[in-house]
């Protein structure tokens, strides 16, 4: 335990998500110990997003205008949705450049342990898109975990009564993994989601 403003700077670096004590303390030394560190332009920075980024009215996606770009960009298909848990998955996919279409982000996963339930999400919004039936396929893309399954099954029942084509990711085994090393869900996923040689 450090004295005063320093223990609250860990402390307040510690509630970020992903950021250890350990972390959180290494974080506040560095600002501390640096003089050429910023502390204003940090400061600043964080004000700034905080005031300027919303959630795009469409996807649900970051953004700093009305509309994310992906949603602006008139060379997107509109025929096909990918539904992702969170902004920073839509990130992860586009870094693939392998998907075309729009996405609309659920704002996280059901969950009955943290309280979230189906209500909770941006479900509700996702029926209002597929309404005028220009989406003819939705991509489900959830975690490939507890919460994502349930989320991943919960909307793959509620979407069977559309008429248009319900999709997951495909998961199993990573480039580079040993089998020996792959638990049974993801070797069982494999084995599913086989395809010819």
């Amino acid at each position: 335990m450090y004295e005063g403003i320093v223990q609250d700077l860990i402390d307040e670096l510690g509630r970020l998500p992903g950021i250890g004590p350990k972390s959180a303390q290494r974080i506040a030394f560095h600002i501390v110990q640096s003089e050429q560190f910023d502390v204003t332009r940090l400061a600043e920075v964080l004000m700034e997003v905080r005031d300027k980024v919303r959630f795009c009215s469409i996807c649900g996606n970051i953004t700093e205008q009305e509309t994310c770009s992906i949603c602006r960009d008139p060379r997107r298909s509109q025929e096909s949705i990918c539904v992702v848990e969170e902004a920073k998955d839509v990130v992860a996919i586009e870094r693939t450049r392998e998907f075309r279409g729009l996405y609309h982000v659920l704002g996280g996963a059901i969950s009955p342990i943290d309280g979230i339930g189906p209500d909770d999400l941006r479900i509700r919004q996702l029926l209002q898109r597929l309404a005028d039936g220009t989406v003819t396929e939705v991509i489900i893309a959830t975690d490939p975990n507890l919460e994502g399954e349930a989320t991943a099954t919960y909307l793959s029942r509620l979407l069977t009564t559309l008429e248009l084509r319900v999709t997951r990711l495909a998961s199993g085994l990573p480039v580079g993994g040993d089998l020996e090393y792959a638990d049974e869900v993801t070797l069982g996923r494999a084995f599913e989601g086989r395809r010819p040689a």
